[in-house]
């Protein structure tokens, strides 16, 4: 059976977020009152599986983040065929 699954990975918090830092200081020169910004990495996969969520958590966790300095949340729905 086919699914999509929707993955977003967060760095953990306290950690530095240099992108969100810049964007977030970029955003203050034009004028806009942003206390913080983080930026979030975002993942939708289409994939084939018998057992969808031990795939997108084995995903995650030997792949797309790293268990140290990530957090992570997924949603999975099955593709009507």
């Amino acid at each position: 059976m086919k699914w999509k699954a929707k993955v977003v990975i967060r760095l953990k918090e306290g950690l530095n977020d240099p992108e969100g830092r810049v964007i977030g200081k970029a955003l203050k020169n034009l004028g806009y009152k942003v206390e913080e910004l983080k930026v979030p990495k975002y993942f939708e996969l289409i994939f084939e599986s018998e057992a969808p969520e031990k795939d997108v958590e084995e995903m995650c966790k030997r792949l797309l983040a790293n268990p140290v300095i990530h957090t992570y949340e997924y949603q999975i729905e099955p593709l009507g065929e």
